[in-house]
């Protein structure tokens, strides 16, 4: 209703105009180039507030339509960039809790490791102290051998020693005559027995 009132007025201006224009022209009839100069710039005006008028109709008619989906594209646009931005904001706080727990994480890695490499540590130096035992209690039992097989060899070399010093011994001090008296006595004492 606005945009008809509108029109109507403009069309009643443009009118006054003509009206105007006309009885101007009449009234100075009298001097036809400066009269037929002024309706010239008179009908310019009027051709002028018709082609305003035009545009000014065309502007309300498609304009409102225009900036109204503009505004809602707009309207649109920024609620689209609410959602994101909130959604954003999301995963942020998200990335920055998995951030937190990380370092955290890492913390308790650092310290399992730690706990880890202690115990390993421990277990090497247990298995080391034991096979050094067994070492030890295997170099043991080789020397008590070595010691055995040692006295064993020395009793045979020593006896072997004592019967060739014996044998020499009595192949120097066993005459003929000592080897009669023997076993003269021999004889002697096997009889006595018999008896």
């Amino acid at each position: 209703m606005k945009r008809g009132s509108y029109l109507a007025r403009m069309a009643g201006v443009c009118g006054a105009a003509l009206v105007l224009a006309c009885a101007a022209t009449a009234a100075e009839g009298s001097g036809s180039s400066a009269a037929l100069d002024r309706a010239t710039e008179i009908f310019k005006w009027i051709n002028f507030l018709i082609l305003a008028g035009f545009f000014v109709w065309l502007c309300a008619k498609k304009a409102p339509g225009f900036f109204r989906g503009r505004a809602e594209e707009i309207s649109s646009e920024i609620t689209k960039a609410t959602a994101t931005k909130t959604e954003a904001d999301r995963v942020l706080r998200e990335a920055e809790a998995k951030l937190a727990r990380l370092e955290h994480e890492v913390a308790e890695l650092r310290a399992q490791a730690l706990r880890e490499t202690a115990a390993e540590a421990e277990r090497i130096r247990e298995l080391a102290k034991s096979d050094a035992e067994k070492i030890a209690q295997a170099g043991k039992a080789e020397i008590e051998a070595a010691e055995r097989a040692a006295r064993v060899e020395l009793r045979r070399i020593a006896a072997k020693l004592a019967v060739d010093g014996a044998e020499s011994l009595l192949t120097k001090q066993l005459t003929a005559k000592a080897q009669e008296a023997l076993l003269t006595d021999f004889v002697e004492s096997l009889a006595g027995r018999a008896n």
